[in-house]
């Protein structure tokens, strides 16, 4: 990785900006197929599935005789893992449930709010080079917690054999999504926003994907269904300082490069001697990797930057808003007090980031691309939408009732004055 030493604050911008897409040709090709999938449903589909994965469908969902079969193909040891995992989710999203009391803000005026869920979730899963069955407990465990009445997943088949990798359906199964179908990339996001004869529409998309399913989520969510969150490339940013093991700081870099060649990694340190001594660690690392060329392209976009103290360390890192943030320093817990915008924070020498990929319970799903200084990952709050509700009393509108009309007058809405004055009289 190239080391930057004491760059200037005006730099700082242009040295953390996240890799440039041109998008314009892009959405004007995801658009038009998005508009032939709404136009012609599971018969465009089919096409582009034969078009852009070189898979011929006949049948566009997952039988429960192919889900009984997958599942003979798990090992035990996957199995228990996944529901380890499963636990942890559970117990930590559960966690987050919170019920309103009733406020009366006034004499004879109460209020309150009622948590509902979304009754029809999407869930698009990646299949590609690398089948996130990871992410199915992410999306489904907090949807099937707060009670979403249908959870429907697309993932799409292997070329080799129009399967689903047997490990997405079996997470798929344990945390309740009712039905599996074998698209990816644009046609999925359509389908599911939509509808088609098959594919039932519905309110909410969730999941990450490849730079052309991030565009659909976009463009479908300017025509009233809701996605989880901007999202963009994987990224990492690492603060490190003497006390850190240069083996666990580059494993940890590598975690995030090995995602794809557009991940984005960042080291901020102020110790010379600790970077030199990350990048040793990466090439001999590297050499291990079955996703060595794609690591090593992704590191040769990235950065370890030495920084003059703590301070400029911590402002850069609140100015980069990274999705992970990993803190391997001895005083881990004074600079994690002072991050005010990362995704999801690791701390300390003995957490990586992968934890939090799998089994932790911490949800995986998290803002990019400097969308953490805004969004949340995704919570239990991302599958359900709030209620207000109000009830006064006779009393009430009496005591209430002529500063609503004072100011309903002074907005000139005389109807509206009128709904109170009515009842006071």
């Amino acid at each position: 990785m190239k080391i930057l030493k004491y760059p200037h604050k005006y730099q700082w911008n242009k040295i953390i900006q996240r890799p440039a897409i041109n998008n314009s040709q892009l959405f004007k090709i995801v658009q038009n197929i998005l508009e032939d999938i709404k136009r012609r449903g599971d018969i465009a589909i089919k096409e582009y599935e034969l078009k852009f994965d070189n898979i011929q469908l006949n049948k566009l969902e997952v039988s429960i005789e192919e889900k009984n079969i997958a599942i003979q193909f798990i090992s035990n040891q996957l199995q228990e893992a996944i529901l380890v995992s499963k636990k942890n989710i559970e117990k930590f999203h559960t966690a987050q449930q919170v019920l309103f009391p009733k406020v009366e803000t006034s004499s004879g005026v109460i209020c309150w709010q009622k948590t509902v869920p979304i009754e029809k979730i999407g869930l698009y899963i990646p299949g590609g080079t690398a089948p996130l069955f990871s992410t199915v407990l992410m999306l489904a465990i907090p949807a099937k917690i707060v009670g979403c009445k249908e959870i429907i997943l697309c993932t799409p088949p292997n070329p080799k054999n129009n399967n689903i990798h047997p490990a997405i359906i079996f997470a798929a199964k344990e945390a309740g999504v009712n039905r599996i179908f074998k698209i990816g990339g644009v046609q999925a996001i359509g389908a599911m926003a939509y509808g088609t004869q098959t594919i039932p529409a519905v309110y909410k998309i969730f999941g990450p994907g490849n730079q052309y399913v991030t565009a659909a989520k976009q463009l479908v969510s300017l025509n009233g269904i809701a996605i989880d969150l901007p999202a963009g490339p994987s990224e990492v940013e690492i603060i490190a300082d003497d006390t850190a093991n240069p083996i666990f700081v580059a494993a940890d870099l590598l975690s995030q490069a090995e995602h794809g060649e557009d991940s984005h990694t960042i080291l901020l340190t102020l110790s010379e001697k600790l970077a030199n001594k990350v990048n040793l660690e990466l090439t001999k690392q590297l050499q291990t990797l079955p996703r060595k060329i794609i690591a090593q392209k992704a590191l040769s976009k990235s950065k370890i930057i030495i920084l003059k103290n703590q301070q400029e360390i911590i402002e850069l890192t609140n100015q980069y808003a990274p999705e992970h943030l990993i803190i391997e320093t001895n005083n881990y817990e004074y600079l994690a007090n002072q991050i005010i915008n990362a995704g999801s924070v690791f701390l300390g020498h003995y957490t990586p980031e992968s934890a939090g990929d799998y089994a932790s319970g911490t949800n995986h799903t998290l803002p990019t691309n400097s969308y953490a200084k805004s969004y949340s990952g995704v919570n239990l709050d991302s599958f359900t939408k709030k209620i207000t509700f109000q009830k006064i009393t006779k009393e009430g509108i009496k005591q209430l009732g002529s500063t609503i009309e004072i100011m309903a007058e002074n907005e000139q809405l005389q109807a509206h004055k009128n709904a109170v004055t009515f009842r006071k009289n």
